[in-house]
């Protein structure tokens, strides 16, 4: 009986030093405030999480690690798992000649395929934000401002929370610099909802390039729920933690698509499960972002 004891102790303390959970948090380097919505990812693995409202987070992780800090309008940072305060420097932007115009809001037109949701997209450990890509038309030159940004959700959390960002297009046609200097935070009720986001006050004209939608996924605490399924095999019962909310998605042809895991974009490839039946229509399809745009003049 002592001697099961002491095992029962040994697998403790083992257990508490294989994984320990370390607490922090962000700040501007120049105001001392802190920073909401940090993304935070160990450096070469797919573990993260997300700075709460007052920048703070904790990780639960082995070891000593190298996280990697990133948010917009702040230069991305690395350092050890064990410092307590980050301070993130915000960066200097290079103001270029522009030529200034006001949006007239006359004429609208709407892009996208938002009405035809053949699946939904759920957040959990590994996924963190997905892309949509909106190549550019001549017949937006009558309407070449970005006035709203509609997309559907369905959060099992009241009041959850997620990124909206828009990417300009490198030229292997991937995710590449933010175009918007603040982060457009947007909450969303239970249940299933077609948000509609307004940013007519940005100003935003459409690239001739194109330009990419994304979502974008906050592991925070008020967000997370627990999501059951039955193994088809073994039947037994999983519980998984996820992030609220999760997205609507289109089955299509092209492959517009990426999704970012940690810093990397990678572009989402088809489905070739090959089945029959009902799940022979994702053969060959991908994937994409229930998301449209409303473009004014």
């Amino acid at each position: 009986m002592m001697k099961d004891k002491r095992l029962i102790w040994i697998f403790l303390i083992v257990s508490h030093f294989a994984f320990s959970q370390i607490r922090g948090v962000v700040k501007d380097s120049i105001s001392g405030e802190p920073i909401s919505y940090v993304n935070i990812s160990v450096e070469n693995e797919t573990v993260g999480t997300t700075s709460e409202a007052d920048g703070s987070f904790s990780l639960d992780i082995k070891d000593e690690k190298v996280l990697i800090f990133s948010a917009l309008g702040f230069e991305t940072k690395k350092l050890s798992s064990k410092s307590e305060v980050i301070l993130l420097k915000p960066k200097v932007f290079e103001l270029k000649e522009v030529v200034i115009e006001q949006p007239k809001f006359k004429k609208e037109i709407e892009i996208g395929n938002f009405n035809k949701p053949l699946g939904y997209h759920i957040s959990g450990d590994l996924e963190w934000s997905n892309a949509k890509f909106f190549k550019y038309e001549t017949t937006y030159e009558q309407t070449k401002f970005v006035k709203k940004i509609k997309i559907t959700t369905r959060s099992k959390v009241n009041n959850a929370k997620f990124k909206i960002r828009i990417f300009s297009v490198n030229k292997e046609g991937s995710p590449e610099d933010d175009l918007l200097y603040e982060d457009i935070i947007v909450t969303v009720k239970k249940g299933k909802r077609k948000n509609i986001i307004d940013i007519s006050n940005l100003k935003l004209v459409f690239p001739e390039e194109g330009l990419f939608i994304a979502y974008e996924v906050l592991k925070i605490e008020s967000n997370k729920y627990e999501f059951k399924y039955t193994e088809n095999e073994s039947k037994k019962l999983i519980k998984k933690i996820y992030y609220a909310p999760d997205f609507e998605c289109n089955l299509v042809e092209e492959q517009n698509t990426y999704h970012n895991r940690f810093g990397k974009w990678i572009k989402l490839q088809r489905w070739h499960n090959n089945e029959i039946g009902s799940r022979e229509k994702y053969n060959n399809k991908v994937f994409e972002p229930a998301i449209n745009l409303i473009l004014t003049n």
